[in-house]
């Protein structure tokens, strides 16, 4: 009997159990996914979140930090021995103004955040339920972070890594869509505020002086002539850009945000060289350029060859899922960056992530979930081997 299926025969009264739990977990999804958790406001979803693992009497060390992250503790039989974060982010892309308008048909669900991360988040509290009454032999931590998403610059995960420093020795990273994706490496990533500065005016009596639009939109126009490598695969988005007061005045002052990412930091610092020489190109005596880094995501990674993403991809095979092994940007950056083995893994299929018409289909959500029981007990047996 090989391992994958020895685990199937052990926790046979779990897999059981969830073979009922479908419409509870799509419930709790869309309970979640109805809770505004714009990065940086996440609270009301954090409170959410946390009085779900209160509810489930064996987890411990229950709390929300100052950042929102959520926090609960599965006491393995060890508590000397580094143990295992199942992780998932609670924020999402979409303000309070966004309508939180949810449309079931069939197999499929639609919604603003729902795969992103709103299902992700149901799938780990399902996770802790299920897992509650097994006893392990080190730590399980389940954690709800904040600030993944955009600006958030992973920093929920962030402090979720300083505060748990030398109590796990490996982490999954749930993500609500991508199911049979194994992300193993997390691709480098700048972001750059860009602010143009210039004299200001009527559109009229000051025609011909200098616009901070026009500059950066001239600017603008140079980034985006720009080729980046395919090999190391190299990107850059201009994601927002603002600036201006009225229609008939020159622009005193105009901003873009600029992302960029590489699978290679050196690619990476090449191309924001590039950005920085156009700008130093485009100053003059009327017009200004102010640059701020407001996002640096680290890159880190662990090979297909380690344990953890083979155990990934065994547990995908037995189940007859075609797995795919994938470099991305997730909360795993931070963790591979401080040298944890971490993978970040999918729930179900779907499709249309970061707009109001995200959708998921729910004819994958139990198998989603049972790869991930079946993947964390199989790496909580490997951290004592």
């Amino acid at each position: 009997m090989n391992s994958i299926a020895r685990l199937e025969h052990h926790l046979a009264p779990l897999r059981k159990a969830l073979d009922g739990r479908l419409e509870a977990i799509i419930h709790e999804a869309v309970r979640i996914q109805q809770i505004p958790a714009p990065t940086f406001d996440e609270r009301l979803r954090a409170e959410y979140v946390q009085s779900c693992f209160a509810a489930i009497p064996t987890l411990c060390h229950i709390e929300i930090d100052p950042l929102h992250n959520v926090y609960a503790c599965l006491p393995g039989a060890s508590r000397t021995k580094p143990g295992l974060l199942i992780s998932a982010h609670t924020d999402t892309v979409f303000d309070h103004n966004t309508p939180l308008d949810l449309h079931r048909s069939g197999d499929t669900i639609s919604a603003p955040g729902i795969g992103d991360n709103s299902l992700g988040v149901a799938a780990l509290i399902t996770c802790a339920q299920m897992l509650a009454d097994q006893r392990f032999p080190t730590d399980v931590w389940f954690v709800a972070n904040s600030r993944e998403e955009g600006l958030g610059d992973l920093g929920g995960i962030r402090e979720v890594s300083e505060r748990l420093t030398g109590k796990i020795s490996a982490a999954i990273v749930i993500e609500g869509m991508a199911l049979g994706r194994v992300y193993h490496a997390g691709i480098a990533v700048r972001r750059l505020k860009i602010r143009c500065l210039g004299p200001g005016g009527h559109s009229w009596l000051h025609f011909g002086r200098a616009s901070a639009v026009h500059g950066l939109m001239h600017l603008g126009a140079q980034i985006a002539a720009l080729k980046p490598p395919e090999s190391p695969r190299t990107t850059y988005n201009i994601g927002v850009i603002e600036g201006g007061s009225t229609v008939n005045t020159i622009a005193a002052e105009a901003s873009l945000l600029l992302d960029l990412r590489s699978e290679s930091r050196d690619a990476l610092q090449s191309l924001e060289q590039e950005v920085m020489n156009l700008i130093a190109q485009n100053r003059s005596v009327d017009l200004q350029f102010e640059v701020t880094v407001v996002g640096d995501r680290p890159a880190g990674a662990i090979p297909r060859s380690h344990s953890l993403p083979q155990l990934a991809q065994n547990v995908l095979q037995w189940m007859g899922v075609r797995p795919l092994f994938e470099t991305g940007s997730t909360d795993a950056n931070m963790l591979l960056a401080k040298g944890i083995p971490t993978v970040t893994i999918g729930i179900t299929n779907g499709g249309n992530a970061h707009r109001t018409d995200e959708y998921i289909e729910t004819s994958g959500i139990l198998k989603g979930i049972w790869q991930l029981i079946l993947l964390a007990v199989g790496t909580l047996e490997g951290l004592t081997d």
